[in-house]
């Protein structure tokens, strides 16, 4: 039985993407911040080394033996791990905007997030192979059965949301899980129910919060002349925000991406990573990416991406296991919902949500996460028969 070699191959070359990018995007924050010159760079093509083992080792064990121990230890120990950070010293844990992530370990630091999601997926996989039979059901009985998981998720939005004031992943782990349970065999309109009720938790998590309406605000100041010029004045005039402040980092990203064109303007040849567009080489990656190899660049890595995620559900559609069916899927939709989220945000048409791309944004704990899912995915392809 031999493993899916495209999905290996596609991997590595985003990450060989993420290393040349990580040595030529963060040149602003190595110089104002003192760092050496290849900082990122080794960091980033060291990780991806790993990852690239990693996920090769893998991808050589028996699924039937290694794949639950794998998805149970993630999602159990990332778990407490969340849980538990809260509770550590500064000195073991590093803050961002009041909320810690980040778990210090000797030389380098781990957001237990990113691995969580690996292991919620799985923990889903082999959870709905075993509740849920597909059988026609009333919508009562369909609500008691996902009662459980629901309850799941809302600790899940404790940990991640409130506890860390990250709507972005709590946002992906509410699609994987509607589109899982789906897939699991639950009825269309439990799906739509479930979707509804996730719009709701997320209305909710952005009102109660100043810095979310914020960046609401911020986000439709940029694009409401574009949209209210299309509706009738009076409608226009309600639905008009002033005082929305400036959305520095979409104006930003946007010009870069004007700026690359088509072609490009060389690799290392960008201006808007100089100071104007923070977080370029992990949030605004692809803004940078665009401005140096241009439309073109990004429509091949887009490509590649795309590629990737065909030959995931390809698996995924042809594997027998129905655990292996629903966790290649939710691995998938992972990088597929990830990948949307980004690109959506920092072209202005959605809010920014503060999501990596996949594989492509600068980052040990997202690579590793990744690659775990992806020799997992990669172990589970030997059970396809073509």
């Amino acid at each position: 039985m031999q493993v899916d070699k495209c999905i290996f191959f596609s991997c590595v070359a985003l990450i060989a993407v993420s290393a040349v990018f990580s040595l030529s995007l963060p040149v602003f924050t190595v110089l104002y911040f003192n760092y050496e010159p290849y900082h990122f760079f080794v960091r980033q093509l060291a990780v991806g080394v790993i990852g690239i083992f990693l996920m090769w080792g893998i991808s050589r064990l028996d699924p039937d033996k290694s794949l639950v121990w794998i998805g149970f230890c993630l999602f159990g120990f990332c778990a407490i791990a969340m849980g538990a950070m809260h509770a550590l010293p500064s000195s073991l844990v590093t803050d961002a905007g009041g909320a810690k992530r980040w778990i210090r370990l000797p030389g380098f630091s781990l957001a237990p997030v990113e691995f969580f999601k690996i292991g919620f997926v799985y923990f889903l996989a082999w959870s709905f192979t075993r509740k849920i039979d597909g059988t026609k059901k009333s919508l009562k009985e369909e609500f008691g059965l996902i009662l459980p998981y629901l309850f799941l998720f809302l600790v899940a939005v404790y940990l991640i949301a409130i506890l860390q004031n990250d709507l972005g992943q709590v946002v992906v782990l509410a699609l994987t899980l509607a589109v899982m349970m789906f897939f699991a065999g639950t009825s269309f309109r439990l799906f739509a129910i479930g979707i509804g009720l996730a719009v709701m938790l997320a209305s909710i998590a952005i009102v109660t919060s100043e810095h979310r309406i914020a960046r609401i605000k911020s986000w439709w100041g940029t694009i409401q002349n574009m949209v209210l010029s299309i509706l009738p004045d009076g409608m226009a005039a309600a639905l008009r925000v002033e005082d929305t402040g400036e959305a520095y980092q979409i104006s930003h990203s946007l010009n870069a991406i004007k700026h690359g064109g088509f072609f490009g303007e060389g690799l290392g040849a960008g201006v808007f990573k100089l100071g104007f567009l923070s977080e370029v080489h992990t949030d605004f990656v692809l803004a940078g990416i665009a401005e140096e190899i241009g439309v073109l660049g990004i429509f091949v890595i887009t490509g590649v991406i795309v590629f990737l995620l065909y030959r995931i559900f390809r698996v995924s559609s042809k594997v027998e296991n129905k655990v292996y069916h629903l966790f290649t899927l939710g691995v998938g939709l992972l990088i597929s919902f990830s990948f949307l989220m980004n690109s959506y945000g920092i072209t202005s048409i959605t809010p920014i949500k503060g999501i990596a791309v996949p594989f492509l944004s600068y980052g040990g704990s997202s690579v590793l996460a990744l690659c775990i899912g992806i020799g997992m995915v990669l172990s589970v392809s030997k059970k396809v028969k073509d």
